[in-house]
C-alpha cells in the first residue's frame, strides 16, 4: 500500500472522530501510541512491534490529514533526493 493509499484510507475511518477531537487531542493520541511501541520495543515480539508500529502510523497519518499534510508528498520533497542535508544515499553527514 502506498503511503497516500493508506493515508486516505485512515480518512475514511476515522478523520470525523479526529476532527472532532481536535489536533491537539488527537497528537495526546498519537503520544500514548509512540509510548506503547517503545514498550514494544522493549519487549521485542515481533507481533506485538508489528501492531504498533502499524498504529504510531495510523496516528501520524491522521495528524498529517487533520493538519492538511499529504504525507508521501512530503516525504518525497524531504527525502526523495536522500539525506536532506548530503543528499546522499547512504547519508554521508560528519
Amino acid at each position: 500500500m502506498r503511503i497516500a493509499d493508506f493515508q486516505k484510507r485512515i480518512e475514511d475511518i476515522y478523520y470525523e472522530r479526529d476532527s472532532a477531537r481536535g489536533l491537539h487531542g488527537t497528537h495526546m493520541w498519537f503520544c500514548e501510541e509512540v509510548g506503547e511501541l517503545t514498550r514494544a520495543l522493549r519487549r521485542n515480539k515481533r507481533e506485538e512491534l508489528e501492531g504498533e508500529f502499524a498504529d504510531v502510523l495510523a496516528w501520524l497519518s491522521t495528524l498529517a490529514s487533520m493538519a492538511k499534510i499529504d504525507l508521501e508528498e512530503a516525504a518525497r520533497k524531504k527525502y526523495g533526493q536522500g539525506c536532506p542535508r548530503c543528499k546522499a544515499t547512504p547519508c554521508a553527514c560528519p
